[in-house]
């Protein structure tokens, strides 16, 4: 018995067709009857495309494996077979089935046994199978086809892992290659079936992360208001888009009798009407139970239920009624069916949740098992309300509980140490002075920077410097190529050899004119002395021209116009082999042996303070941080307070402060190296250098009011 793998064959063989009539002397001729072939070409391609429209379909596995069997069995023309899917703990379930009791699998425990280990070894293999009739080891423990028909096995197998198998019962007798033909058209109607599974799996997890979603958005708006009204409407509203049902109601136990609270869609309700009055009594029926029923009016119910049930029905004309009772614990049979008896006995009914279609009668388990989990958190919601709502002037007791203890026995001693201490707090923080600076970052760099910039568009070829080099007045720092510079010249060029070689043309005629015998006309001499004297003035533009283009192709050399360092992080992978644009900047050079500022980023809030410090006092002091020595300070005085803000990067919208300083107090010095700064403002109160931050927002956001 071995495992054959699936191929590409479009059509099982049939029943071998008729053989057509000979001649009149009786011999049959060989060929099989060509309309017949096509007649039962033309049906089982008819029966394929009927399962692949099914695959597609979403219907329920009963009617998808039972219409897929038939159409297989019917396209086979075999004898019988079935369908077997695989459960959560790893057991074949038969699924459906055509003539499977005549099949002979049942006819000793012998002969399950071998079929059973033989659909296992399919399922596990996950390979498609012929058993022969009456094969196998003669053993219990060995797999085998005890029938007297052909089986044909092949598995579902979704994301590596069989999900199950088809197995078809066949008439034995075919040849080899009709057997491997029904094989592979079985595996491929399999592989139409895993298209169906695929797609109802994604329709499941489409469902079940739709139910979440809505659920969190449930439990959002139930538990927003302890009111009863509020919430009552809230779970109606929102539980019926949950469910999906045409209309949620939710009845609340008062005593011996359930109140009608809320009906999904409607403001109000008169509980005087008679329809209302019919579910009230419907709900008091079902809650006293303590049991969940789903009904469409024909099921055979207690009388207890059966009755308003029945009235109710006639007045509503609904197709299907579930009632839920909602208890304290929120517990029911449909959600928890590992719920004690006790437990059960112990809650307490508080109300319920009836759910209405209009126009399909069926309860299907999606409707169920989300109409479950809605009252399971309705239940909680409702006792919440419930238990906050029946309390008198609620929002008052709580609002007087606690405030009443600050002024009963050992509290009002407390009360007036906790007054005396927040007295004197904040007088400390009003008349204690202390320093109030200002933070702001910033960066460390040389007075005497230089930018350079390309003078004109080309590409960079080469760049003789780098990073930290010092380099000399008229160093080349780049060297730049322009074609469009050099094809200029050249043009120039060109048009100056022609012009020279034309103007030598006329002064030789002008020349032998005067001295030969045939001498030009007057008009001839007056064009070429013309022509003549353009040419010498187009010579003259064209020398200048040239001189232009070569003082362009001298800019391309990038020279530094003072010594300096250079300070652009490679520069040379930076700009090598890269074009560039008039005014774009190339690098800079900085010198380090001159003197240094201190630039610094003051946030604009700021700078009301800095400005009334400079009015104070004629230097601001500065102290400040190297990021690269963060355990030595340093100072410096305000130089300069740029008088334009402006957004730079992080640091929000900021004025540029520039600090002069000793260069001789600071160590060994790099360009850009990050600075924390505090400028002194002079002195305030604690409370203000505190909380100046809290106060400004005070001011601006809630007070409207900004300081002048």
């Amino acid at each position: 018995m071995a495992a054959v793998t699936s191929s590409n064959a479009a059509h099982p063989p049939h029943a071998q067709p008729r053989r057509a009539n000979g001649p009149a002397d009786g011999n049959p001729t060989l060929g099989p009857d060509p309309q017949l072939v096509a007649e039962m070409k033309h049906e089982i391609n008819a029966l394929v495309q009927e399962i692949t429209k099914l695959s597609a379909q979403d219907i329920s596995p009963d009617e998808f494996y039972s219409g897929l069997l038939a159409r297989i069995v019917s396209a086979m023309a075999a004898t019988g077979g079935a369908v077997w899917l695989k459960t959560e703990n790893g057991q074949l379930k038969l699924q459906f089935q055509i003539n499977l009791a005549n099949s002979g699998i049942d006819s000793s425990a012998r002969s399950r046994s071998q079929h059973s280990l033989l659909l296992k070894n399919v399922v596990d293999s996950g390979q498609a199978l012929l058993a022969p009739p009456s094969s196998g080891k003669n053993t219990d423990s060995s797999p085998g086809n005890p029938t007297e028909s052909l089986i044909v096995l092949a598995p579902f197998v979704v994301e590596d892992e069989s999900q199950g198998l088809i197995e078809i019962f066949q008439r034995p007798g075919g040849a080899p290659s009709a057997q491997r033909g029904y094989l592979r058209f079985l595996v491929q109607m399999c592989d139409l079936a895993c298209g169906y599974i695929k797609g109802r799996r994604l329709r499941q997890l489409e469902e079940t992360h739709s139910l979440w979603r809505q659920l969190e958005g449930f439990l959002a708006t139930i538990h927003e208001s302890l009111d009863r009204r509020e919430a009552a409407y809230a779970i109606v509203n929102e539980g019926r888009r949950v469910i999906g049902c045409d209309r949620l109601t939710l009845a609340i136990c008062c005593g011996s009798k359930c109140q009608v609270e809320a009906v999904s869609g409607l403001d109000t309700l008169d509980r005087r009407a008679s329809e209302v009055r019919a579910l009230s009594q419907l709900a008091m029926a079902v809650v006293k139970t303590g049991e969940s029923i789903w009904s469409d009016g024909s099921d055979d119910l207690p009388p207890q239920i059966q009755a308003p049930l029945h009235t109710y029905i006639d007045r509503s004309h609904a197709r299907l009624i579930g009632v839920l009772p909602l208890t304290t614990k929120a517990e029911f049979n449909d959600a928890s069916p590992s719920t004690s008896e006790a437990e059960k006995t112990a809650s307490h009914p508080i109300g319920a949740l009836i759910i209405e279609q209009f126009r399909d009668s069926a309860a299907t388990e999606t409707l169920r098992s989300r109409a479950t989990a809605v009252a399971h958190h309705s239940g909680q919601a409702l006792v919440n309300a419930l238990n906050h709502s029946g309390i008198f002037l609620l929002p008052l007791w709580q609002a007087l509980g606690q405030v009443t203890w600050l002024f009963h026995g050992s509290g009002l001693a407390k009360s007036k140490i906790a007054l005396a201490a927040a007295a004197s707090l904040i007088a400390a923080l009003v008349l204690i002075p202390t320093s109030f600076e200002i933070q702001a970052r910033g960066k460390l760099q040389p007075s005497e920077r230089s930018e350079i910039f390309a003078p004109l568009d080309g590409l960079v070829s080469s760049v003789p410097v780098e990073h930290g080099q010092i380099v000399e007045s008229g160093a080349v720092l780049a060297q730049m190529t322009n074609t469009d510079l050099d094809l200029q010249l050249a043009a120039a060029l060109g048009r100056q050899t022609t012009n020279h070689e034309r103007l030598t043309a006329v002064e030789r005629i002008l020349l032998d004119n005067k001295g030969g015998t045939a001498r030009l006309s007057p008009v001839e001499e007056n064009r070429l002395f013309g022509e003549r004297l353009q040419l010498v003035q187009e010579a003259e533009s064209i020398d200048r021209e040239l001189t232009l283009l070569r003082e362009k192709q001298g800019q391309l050399s990038v020279v530094a116009p003072e010594r300096g360092q250079v300070v652009t992080w490679k520069v040379r992978d930076l700009l090598i082999k890269r074009p560039v644009a008039r005014g774009q900047g190339l690098m800079t050079l900085a010198n380090p042996d001159g003197p240094w500022e201190l630039e610094l980023y003051l946030p604009e809030r700021r700078l009301y303070h800095v400005q009334r410090a400079q009015t104070n006092a004629h230097s601001l002091d500065v102290t400040f941080v190297l990021s690269s020595h963060p355990g030595q300070t340093f100072h410096g005085t305000v130089a300069e307070l740029e008088q334009t803000a402006e957004v730079r990067g992080d640091e929000g919208n900021t004025i540029l402060v520039r600090v002069a300083m000793e260069k001789s107090q600071l160590p060994q010095l790099h360009d850009q190296t990050t600075v924390t700064a505090k400028l002194n403002c002079g002195r305030t109160s604690i409370g203000y250098a505190w909380f100046c931050d809290l106060i400004e927002t005070v001011q601006s956001k809630i007070l409207f009011w900004l300081p002048t």
